[in-house]
């Protein structure tokens, strides 16, 4: 066995498949921003605000939230914050990531599209250049929004998104999903993934919906499956990959400890479960400190097999994933992990 968790996890090259672009800004990204553009409601000093992130609720988490959205008005807000992120994913051996964009929340802000996306494409091309980590975008809704706000982002995906864009997401409240069949039809026309958030807070038929309505391709969170053996069985047999987020899954009281998290059941059931920190700089983690207390939960040989399961459930190339999948194996096999 290894020696030291630690650093067999920081040796993983890892892939993340379940973060926010907006949900990773740190205290010092978004007080600067907020600086540039005189953002009210958000604290004075960068002490107040770092205190500010310590979040007591989810309704503090989504204050925090929007307020980091509202700092991001013109393209090199957007620029400056995914070169931020990259760099961060990089200095954790991140080599790719599937980064959620929550596009929606910046058109209902009179934000245009082009301007989002030439931010972050800026950024990702030269994340590339200097720091070796891929990104790829999922644009997304809130769920709880209405037709009109999945109209408005497909459309605006559609028409101005680069070739980056590999997926629609649909987030925010868990809500029932038959209102958005046609959009993801729209999306997946197009030649973009279902993506969708299921089954965190909502239950079992969230992530049924997800798979008989959006067609999904994988499915976010999906903790609630375990409650439902049918499902499960399904999910196992058509091997969906599950994109799982311990801790922010504890931050938003959808698991109370995280001894009590359903991971170990997930991967003991044979689900293809991926481990993601979805907002890290909002949940206080990151994708490394998730591999830890996978580490704690399921020994060395867990971190391994969930590097592996992020690379399978990927859109990255066949000649990338064959690649990475050889290099975590030389990792393991360095660590004393068969």
């Amino acid at each position: 066995m290894a020696q030291d968790p630690h650093a067999l996890v920081d040796a993983l090259p890892k892939v993340e498949l379940h973060v926010h672009l907006e949900g990773s800004m740190p205290a010092e990204t978004l007080f600067e921003l907020a600086r540039r553009h005189r953002v009210e409601g958000v604290p004075d000093t960068l002490e107040e605000l770092r205190s500010w992130y310590e979040f007591t609720d989810f309704p503090h988490f989504v204050e925090v939230y929007l307020a980091s959205v509202r700092t991001l008005r013109e393209e090199a807000d957007f620029a400056l914050l995914t070169s931020v992120v990259a760099e961060r994913l990089a200095a954790q051996n991140v080599r790719y990531a599937e980064v959620h964009v929550s596009l929606y929340t910046h058109l209902m802000r009179g934000v245009p599209a082009k301007v989002v996306f030439d931010g972050i494409e800026q950024a990702r091309i030269e994340a590339e250049r200097d720091h070796g980590v891929q990104l790829r975008w999922i644009p997304d809704f809130p769920a709880d929004f209405g037709p009109e706000s999945a109209q408005r982002t497909v459309s605006a995906v559609l028409r101005d998104g680069p070739s980056s864009v590999i997926g629609l997401g649909v987030g925010g409240v868990e809500s029932p999903l038959e209102p958005y069949a046609e959009v993801f039809g729209r999306a997946r026309a197009a030649g973009l993934a279902s993506l969708p958030h299921a089954g965190e807070h909502g239950g079992p038929v969230r992530v049924r919906e997800a798979l008989d309505l959006l067609k999904a391709e994988r499915i976010g969170h999906g903790i609630d499956t375990m409650k439902d053996p049918e499902l499960v069985a399904r999910l196992v047999d058509e091997q969906l990959p599950i994109d799982v987020s311990p801790t922010s899954n504890l931050r938003t009281r959808a698991v109370e400890r995280i001894e009590d998290h359903p991971l170990p059941a997930m991967l003991e059931a044979g689900l293809l479960v991926t481990l993601n920190s979805d907002d890290p700089t909002m949940f206080g983690s990151d994708l490394t400190g998730e591999y830890r207390i996978a580490h704690d939960l399921l020994g060395a040989a867990g971190p391994v097999r969930l590097a592996r399961n992020g690379v399978e459930a990927s859109y990255l190339g066949a000649a990338r994933r064959r690649a990475l999948l050889a290099e975590i194996d030389a990792v393991a096999a360095r660590h004393g992990v068969s």
